[in-house]
């Protein structure tokens, strides 16, 4: 079977054939029939859209609102009739204050833009007078879509502004050495329920997640000196932890000194006492014993005495008042005598 006009078998046909047989066939094709066709296809392509599972479709029908659509696909009114419009409101958006990431990858170190050309934004005022340079983040979710679009004309460029003014108010409120040190986190939560309480009397529809300081320092031009000083409150702090340090150890110490003197002073009087009590029961013993037998008594007390005495002396010399001249020598140290005699010691009783 061959085609109507086609060349005889074995025939080539040449360019100039091909060219006019094609002008022939489409001179009985209607424009029109392709109008048709591509306008078709345009309404079919525009009666459905796909809504990411972190997304949410706002469709207007001549601007108004009239639903809203979640993740899938859907259809709508084709040709302009209803427009669609995706609003991120399952992502975790970020605003940053006197900073900007420039690229984050799990492969790749974070890298930022220099920060010098965002010094107007951490540039701040605090309560002292003195000038920090607060960097921040503020990080948010869009709960109602709608609000979000509709109610405020640029709504991140409104809660950047929002945030900046009452961070810069927040901070002015306090000395420069808390926010650089002890108050940052009271900084954060104080920001974060003032910009809230602002966004949700506009209508934003949105939700803060964090307000988070990244870095607060003194300006370049004054670094070294807050260093300094910051060392100088270093060593202040180091020299106030030494000295309690001491002060816990010498005082439980001198306190357990004290203790152990008041101990002693106690038992020795009481020491004192008991011997005083014993002496003075032993004097009323021997007085009741004097008046029974005086001469006894006496007597007894006496040799004690002189006992007791005696006992204490290293040498003893006995000497008779009758005698004329001295004996010359009388040892009485562990029994021992001159060779050839025998001492002998006389004397009188008293």
């Amino acid at each position: 079977m061959q085609w109507r006009d086609s060349p005889p078998p074995g025939q080539i046909p040449s360019f100039e054939e091909i060219v006019s047989k094609i002008k022939q066939r489409w001179q009985g094709f209607r424009p029109s029939l392709v109008i048709v066709v591509i306008v078709l296809l345009i309404i079919l392509l525009s009666t459905w859209f796909t809504v990411q599972p972190e997304e949410t479709a706002v469709v207007q029908r001549f601007g108004r609102v009239v639903r809203t659509a979640g993740p899938g696909l859907h259809f709508k009114l084709p040709i302009g009739i209803e427009s669609v419009q995706l609003v991120p409101t399952a992502r975790v958006l970020k605003e940053e204050f006197g900073f900007r990431t420039v690229a984050a990858s799990p492969q790749q170190r974070t890298q930022y833009a220099s920060d010098k050309a965002y010094k107007g934004e951490s540039l701040m005022l605090t309560g002292d007078l003195n000038v920090i340079d607060v960097q921040w983040i503020v990080q948010y979710r869009i709960e109602d879509p709608i609000q979000y679009l509709f109610n405020v004309r640029d709504t991140p460029k409104t809660i950047r502004d929002i945030t900046e003014a009452v961070m810069r108010r927040v901070v002015g409120n306090r000395l420069g050495s808390d926010v650089l040190t002890v108050a940052r986190v009271k900084v954060s939560t104080e920001a974060k329920e003032e910009i809230q309480k602002i966004l949700t009397e506009y209508g934003t529809g949105v939700r803060l997640v964090t307000v988070e300081l990244q870095d607060v320092t003194p300006p370049d031009a004054v670094k070294p000196a807050f260093n300094e000083v910051n060392e100088a409150r270093q060593d202040k702090e180091r020299t106030i932890n030494q000295a309690q340090e001491h002060a816990y150890r010498e005082i439980p110490k001198a306190r357990g000194v004290a203790s152990q003197r008041i101990s002693e002073a106690e038992g020795y009087a009481l020491e004192r006492v008991n011997r005083a009590t014993g002496e003075a029961a032993r004097f009323q013993a021997v007085l009741s014993e004097y008046l029974r037998a005086p001469q006894v008594t006496r007597r007894r007390l006496y040799l004690e005495g002189l006992v007791s005495f005696l006992s204490g002396m290293k040498g003893l010399y006995v000497v008779d008042n009758e005698q004329k001249a001295l004996v010359p020598w009388l040892p009485l140290e562990s029994g021992a005598a001159p060779e050839g005699r025998q001492p002998v010691v006389e004397g009188r009783q008293p």
